[in-house]
């Protein structure tokens, strides 16, 4: 597949669903299963707003001091979309909101084993803090690291909410289902969970990225919005985990259309956290929720 330019990737904010596949031409037939196979294959080279970079060694701007080889993924995802990936610990992980409107909708699970997962409740508690930024960490309900935050440039997420459901999409534009031009994150989820083994089941609430929320003295919930085009937010994988994510619009975001930007991924290859790094030793709870992780992968043979 050929490389989409870096301008491609960032355009304008769309309001339903962009497509991925190019739209036939008026000329174009397809009667013939030989006519149909001609089409299809005259599509390759094409190059869309969003779309994944295959071979992502591809991508034409990898990190300053990341050699192209090493970059394993690389992907503009759309407003409407969802994408996953399975990355292996130490992985680091750049989200960026390339228009201001993209809000990234991101579960975790451990990778062999996806009853531990991503758990909100205690990220949260635990850490003593609801609003997600550089250095707080995302646990799984064992106490573990499954990723932690490294590099934040927005300040403007989403740790109590949890994302769009089909109910709530259908009642406020019409439809929510995942084909729809309104497509609810949970639907979406649903899809990247199937394509991973997983289950509805298998999905807990998630956190989201690049569209703020505040917790008000009266105890309401207040939408805060983007800081606009280009903030970035780095992960790194503490354990192998597979990453599901959904670019929706946010639950509380009050425009009336449904208004979702591009968001980019690109992941590299680096090292996990160890003992020494000033993230490893920030917080007590940090410190402990990093010596179980550590446990319980030496037992395994991994660290």
């Amino acid at each position: 597949m050929a490389t989409p330019s870096v301008t491609a990737t960032a355009s304008a904010t769309a309001t339903a669903a962009p497509s991925s596949k190019p739209t036939p031409t008026s000329t174009t037939t397809t009667t013939t299963t030989y006519r149909a196979r001609d089409h299809a294959r005259a599509q390759a080279g094409t190059e869309v707003d969003a779309m994944p970079v295959l071979p992502a060694s591809g991508w034409p701007a990898p990190p300053e001091g990341v050699a192209a080889e090493d970059v394993v993924w690389a992907e503009t995802v759309a407003g409407g979309n969802y994408t996953h990936k399975v990355l292996a610990r130490g992985t680091e992980l750049r989200l960026t909101d390339l228009t201001g409107d993209a809000c990234a909708h991101l579960l975790l699970h451990c990778a062999d084993r996806p009853w531990e997962r991503l758990n909100t409740a205690d990220t949260v508690k635990v850490f003593w803090n609801a609003y997600l930024g550089e250095g707080h960490l995302l646990l799984s309900d064992q106490g573990r690291v499954l990723a932690s935050v490294t590099r934040d440039t927005s300040g403007r997420h989403d740790a109590l909410t949890g994302t769009s459901s089909l109910a709530r999409n259908t009642a406020r534009y019409g439809d929510g289902t995942a084909q729809s031009a309104s497509p609810a994150g949970r639907e979406l989820f649903k899809l990247a969970a199937l394509k991973n083994g997983l289950t509805p089941r298998d999905l807990p609430p998630s956190v989201s990225f690049f569209q703020g929320v505040r917790i008000a003295e009266d105890g309401t919930a207040e939408f805060t919005g983007s800081v606009g085009p280009g903030g970035t937010v780095t992960l790194r994988a503490e354990q192998d985990v597979t990453v599901l994510l959904a670019n929706v619009p946010h639950p509380l975001d009050p425009r009336p259309a449904y208004t979702c930007g591009n968001l980019g991924v690109l992941a590299h290859r680096a090292r996990p956290t160890a003992p020494g790094d000033p993230l490893w030793e920030a917080t007590p709870e940090g410190r402990r929720a990093f010596l179980n992780t550590a446990d319980h992968l030496t037992a395994r043979g991994i660290a």
